[in-house]
């Protein structure tokens, strides 16, 4: 059995979700629980499912691309290089607004686990 300080490496492929945005899962395992790390791409001219990530907070770093984000109901322009960092609980969706698809690290801290996810869509008033 391996240590708990090393994790070997897995082939990452990127699958598509129903926050219609592309996940590539490039470090998030229950042997770093401090914090996750992915790469959404959002194809041109999409905007992402309205939601919140519960006890979880988000830092979105944009690789290429760009990009209308909405952060609690404050919006704003992203491209290559920025940063936007959202607490946990907050509301949050993106918009792929450039010539290439947005594709952007999402650093997660602690880990993202799929019942942190809240489908702000779904909710009723």
């Amino acid at each position: 059995m391996a240590p708990k300080f090393f994790q070997p490496a897995e082939r990452k492929n990127e699958y598509y979700t129903d926050e219609r945005c592309f996940i590539t899962e490039l470090c998030n395992t229950p042997v770093a629980p401090e914090g996750s790390l992915a790469i959404a791409r959002v194809s041109i001219g999409t905007t992402t499912q309205l939601h919140s990530l519960d006890g979880i907070d988000e830092t979105y770093i944009v690789i290429e691309g760009e990009g209308k984000v909405e952060v609690d109901g404050n919006s704003f322009l992203i491209a290559e290089g920025d940063q936007v960092v959202i607490p946990s609980g907050t509301p949050q969706r993106v918009t792929s607004i450039g010539a290439v698809d947005l594709r952007f690290y999402c650093l997660c801290t602690p880990r993202f686990v799929p019942e942190t996810y809240i489908n702000l869509e779904m909710v009723s008033n």
